[in-house]
């Protein structure tokens, strides 16, 4: 049976966006002139897509100094490895694989180096203008529950859930099997359910 709690918590497994198309259309007129060594169609990639990057790291690594490193290497790694880039993907898709990489790896140094999860104080994005006062607390809420997983099992839910990718996409990106990443979705929402439920206060 559902949970009603976690309905609330995380959304169901999302579909393709068809508003993308218009974008990726536009990336990829900026990716064949980047290609070419055209510094200032990167740069408009890079406007582009880095909000979005630094939130997908911030995400993962809980720590904006972190984050931001990561997606300064990711955006290091894709200007190298452009001219090689052939599209099988979208730039965004691709760019934010990297990202998440880093992200990780940088994670699960942090976590290495200190012996548990390092807990700096990020919200969820919420809407731009304003969301409720429920909707603020639900995301606090998560983002605490979140805290208490495992680099590994933050990225997968980050990218997952919030990030709305395929598990095949959250696989390439995190550089694990299929099954991997499903296994940390499955230990991230037992982790998340049993840590909201304690919250309120039920056995």
């Amino acid at each position: 049976m559902a949970d009603p709690a976690m309905a609330q918590v995380l959304p169901p497994a999302p579909t393709v966006r068809a508003a993308a198309a218009a974008a990726v259309d536009a990336d990829r007129a900026l990716v064949d002139r980047a290609r070419r060594g055209d510094a200032a169609a990167f740069r408009a990639l890079v406007d582009a897509h880095a909000d979005r990057a630094y939130a997908v790291a911030l995400r993962i690594t809980r720590s904006p100094a972190e984050a931001a490193e990561a997606v300064q290497e990711a955006l290091a790694r894709t200007w190298r490895a452009l001219p090689d880039f052939r599209g099988e993907a979208a730039f965004g898709t691709w760019l934010h694989r990297v990202v998440a990489r880093r992200a990780l790896d940088r994670a699960e140094a942090m976590a290495r180096r200190r012996g548990r999860e390092v807990a700096v104080e990020a919200a969820l994005e919420v809407a731009a203008d304003g969301p409720a006062p429920r909707d603020r607390l639900l995301a606090e809420r998560l983002e605490r529950h979140l805290a208490t997983l495992t680099p590994a099992q933050r990225a997968a839910v980050t990218l997952y859930y919030l990030e709305e990718r395929r598990v095949e996409d959250v696989a390439a990106a995190l550089g694990m099997p299929a099954n991997t990443v499903k296994t940390h979705l499955h230990r991230a929402r037992a982790a998340l359910r049993e840590g909201w439920l304690r919250e309120d206060g039920e056995p």
